[in-house]
């Protein structure tokens, strides 16, 4: 479990410093830049304070790659949660291409892990946020399924998981290995995942 600081004196610099450092190090020069000397160098801080906190890189990557994961579902979650199940989808391919645009670095990071590979390597120190990370975007994407299609089987959930997600996903895979944003991708992916979900109302 990790250690936490001491009680008499607050620490120089919190967990969240760390986890910043580090996401510049990895940035800069790879995953293998992210040690705990390097992050102590570039917060001015001795390492034995970063290895207090997180006692291997690996762990303090993980970390990091949780904390990227919830911010960045706070606004997938934000843009599902529209009434108009059409105005959701949008905004959630949306908001899937522009948060990758505007945060490469944290962008970058997800592509390193898979959760099921976090939790083979951390059960204990990250268990229970690897094991509840994705409940809220499961639980959204059903609900938005039920308000779309108006039932809950495998075809529907799997056509929405495909739209809101692998979909977008994919693209922002694109995204990130190019130096510009292309002009068409953003317009091309939120048609492709209308496509996807286009429901057929002249039978109903």
């Amino acid at each position: 479990m990790r250690k936490k600081a001491s009680m008499g004196r607050a620490a120089q610099h919190t967990d969240q410093d760390i986890l910043d450092a580090a996401l510049d190090l990895v940035a800069e020069d790879g995953v293998h830049a992210a040690t705990a000397v390097a992050i102590a160098k570039k917060l001015g801080a001795p390492s034995g304070s970063v290895y207090y906190r997180f006692p291997s890189r690996d762990l303090i990557l993980a970390t990091l790659w949780i904390r990227t994961v919830k911010g960045f579902q706070i606004g997938f979650l934000e843009a599902l949660a529209a009434e108009d199940p059409e105005a959701a989808a949008r905004a959630a391919v949306a908001h899937t291409l522009t948060w990758t645009d505007a945060h490469r670095k944290e962008a970058k990071l997800l592509t390193l892990y898979r959760r099921e590979d976090l939790i083979a390597l951390w059960p204990e120190e990250l268990g229970q946020d690897l094991t509840t990370l994705n409940d809220e975007v499961k639980r959204a994407v059903k609900a938005f399924t039920v308000a779309h299609f108006g039932r809950v089987d495998a075809e529907t959930i799997g056509r929405s998981q495909f739209a809101l997600i692998d979909l977008p996903y994919s693209a922002a895979r694109q995204l990130l290995r190019a130096e510009r944003t292309p002009p068409w991708l953003f317009d091309s992916v939120i048609a492709a995942s209308a496509a996807v979900l286009r429901v057929d109302r002249s039978s109903s």
